[in-house]
């Protein structure tokens, strides 16, 4: 079975079914049956992993791009993605990849890791544009080699993983982006297709192993209400008024119709955040300020029009009042 591999995470049940326990969707999954994500199928009462080492996309980015902003800035991250999610989200960006079949290659690890080494401020490798955790037996395999030689490995994630396969995927893992899509469960499950609970579980466990920054795409009418991003930013207060929280704006796509989201509304959302967090930025609205201030003084520490520029700002520690920042990586 070429481009497969046996799954981690599943219990053989009768009549050749299977549980996959990779996700809390803890998918049942009858005999040449597939999960949720699609990519993970019952071959006579076994779980394969079909989408092992397809790539289905490849670019050197800018860290900010994943979103990154305090975490190696101005650095480059080798990005890859395969096929696959075990969301359905209406609005979904990369669905051509995520919930459809796009053409893949397969990689061997040994080739990324000789590209991230191509280009001279790439720090690593980023698992990314479709959810890298469905991908888990070929991502568990290429961090330990990227993490052995090095360097460093990234994760853009919708954080809907089981406890147990994430704490071992997070044994390799220096940074997270996750996607907490909004903060209702009502949201969660009509339009994405999980739930809140379970994601909050995760960003909670990875905040204490691994640099992290939230995303939050706002779409008018569903999740931009004040309140609902007040809620978002206090319980990442609880956890760390230091994480960098992005609200992206929204753009119609896929099945979602609905118009983009107005700046303004973005900008209130931003201001609202900011009460309880230390760092908050705007995604996807060009020119916007996405610079780095001082939360306690208001000193520009990285300016990120025209390029990386560091300002008041020594390894972590703000020169202007010593305030000690949130930034790692930087020379």
């Amino acid at each position: 079975m070429e481009n497969t591999k046996e799954a981690k995470y599943y219990r053989r049940l009768e009549n050749q079914a299977v549980q996959c326990d990779l996700c809390p969707h803890g998918c049942r999954i009858k005999e040449g049956g597939n999960g949720i994500c699609r990519v993970r199928k019952n071959i006579e009462g076994s779980l394969y992993a079909e989408n092992y080492g397809r790539v289905s996309a490849i670019a050197m980015d800018p860290m900010e791009k994943k979103p990154l902003y305090h975490f190696y800035p101005g650095k480059y991250v080798l990005s890859i993605g395969t096929i696959g999610c075990n969301f359905t989200c209406s609005f979904c960006q990369n669905y051509h990849i995520s919930q459809e079949e796009a053409e893949t290659n397969y990689v061997d690890p040994r080739y990324l890791l000789n590209l991230c080494r191509t280009e001279e401020e790439c720090i690593g490798l980023a698992y990314t544009y479709n959810e890298p955790t469905v991908w888990f037996e070929y991502i568990l395999e290429t961090a330990d080699i990227i993490k052995q030689e090095g360097l460093k490995n990234i994760l853009v994630s919708n954080g809907y993983i089981s406890r147990e396969p994430l704490m071992e995927l997070l044994q390799y893992t220096d940074a997270m982006n996750i996607d907490v899509k909004g903060f209702s469960e009502k949201y969660y499950k009509e339009i994405c297709g999980g739930t809140l609970g379970d994601v909050r579980r995760t960003v909670e466990a990875a905040a204490d192993k691994a640099h992290l920054e939230i995303t939050t795409l706002i779409v008018p009418g569903y999740n931009d209400s004040l309140q609902e991003i007040k809620e978002l930013a206090h319980w990442l207060a609880d956890i760390n008024p230091s994480i960098p929280l992005h609200l992206t704006r929204y753009y119609p796509t896929y099945k979602m119709s609905a118009p983009s989201t107005p700046v303004e509304t973005i900008k209130r959302l931003r201001e609202t955040a900011l009460e309880h967090l230390e760092f908050v930025y705007i995604g996807n609205v060009a020119g916007d300020d996405s610079n780095t201030y001082c939360p306690d003084c208001g000193s520009l520490l990285v300016r990120r029009m025209g390029g990386i520029v560091v300002e008041h700002l020594d390894y972590n520690t703000c020169t202007k009042c010593g305030k000690e920042i949130n930034i790692i990586g930087l020379d």
